[in-house]
């Protein structure tokens, strides 16, 4: 009868663990802004991309990065097009204000500093 009733502790125990582990309110790599997410060692980043401007966010296990001291290069990839922008702090992301070319399929290469080192390197492909 103990061993019984040790295997079902065991049991529960080990469930509560599992449904424990699953009940997470909201993906740290799910897109907030809605653009497109790409994970790195430092920082998460968000590349909001539309015709007229492009958006940066960055951000530390779901917590948003403050951006006042970064700054990125991005590299857009439109088919045989390539054009480089400076995204510099605005507000609570980093921004680009122009004209670009940003249809579903395009690529992204950003590389970002904070505080003159650098944080990380990601790479979108825009939907």
């Amino acid at each position: 009868m103990k061993k019984q009733a040790l295997m079902a502790i065991l049991a529960l125990s080990m469930a509560g663990g599992a449904l424990a582990a699953g009940d997470h309110k909201h993906d740290d790599h799910a897109p907030r802004h809605g653009g497109v997410v790409a994970p790195g060692k430092e920082a998460d980043f968000e590349l909001v991309a539309r015709p007229d401007a492009l958006h940066l966010y960055l951000s530390d296990h779901g917590k948003p990065m403050d951006p006042s001291k970064a700054a990125a290069k991005l590299t857009l990839l439109a088919g045989a097009e390539k054009t480089e922008v400076e995204l510099k702090p605005a507000g609570d992301k980093l921004e680009a204000k122009g004209s670009f070319k940003v249809a579903a399929g395009t690529k992204a290469v950003a590389v970002v500093t904070n505080a003159g080192k650098t944080l990380g390197t990601a790479r979108f492909t825009l939907k």
